[in-house]
């Protein structure tokens, strides 16, 4: 994938990362690829629909550390309000994996820079 266009330090400052444990999981009716997701961000508790059903059961994700962009503007997927995104990573087979937090003394709500 080629790098995307430049941005600023200042666009970059804008982005609110946070660490958050998934604290409910659960596929979303009639869709092969999302989760609607419970997560817990520290700050709250707020509902985010993610694309990772083909990689990840709501049963093995429960209880898991993830990194959250939680300023991201609300987006309506299938009738759920989807209020923030998982930052994910592909690794060379082509599998998805978390951008993970999940080191000790790493709480929710901690800013991610």
């Amino acid at each position: 994938m080629p790098q995307k266009d430049t941005i600023t330090f200042d666009d970059f400052t804008k982005l609110d990362m946070r660490v958050g444990t998934i604290v409910e999981a659960e596929k979303m009716a009639k869709a092969k690829k999302l989760l609607v997701l419970k997560v817990d961000t520290g700050l709250d508790t707020r509902t985010i629909v993610s694309g990772i059903a083909e990689s990840f059961t709501p049963e093995e994700i429960v209880g898991k550390k993830v990194t959250v962009l939680i300023n991201l503007a609300p987006r309506t997927l299938r009738g759920v309000d989807s209020e923030g995104m998982i930052l994910m990573a592909e690794n060379a087979e082509g599998k998805l994996v978390f951008v993970n937090p999940d080191e000790n003394g790493v709480s929710n709500g901690e800013g991610i820079s």
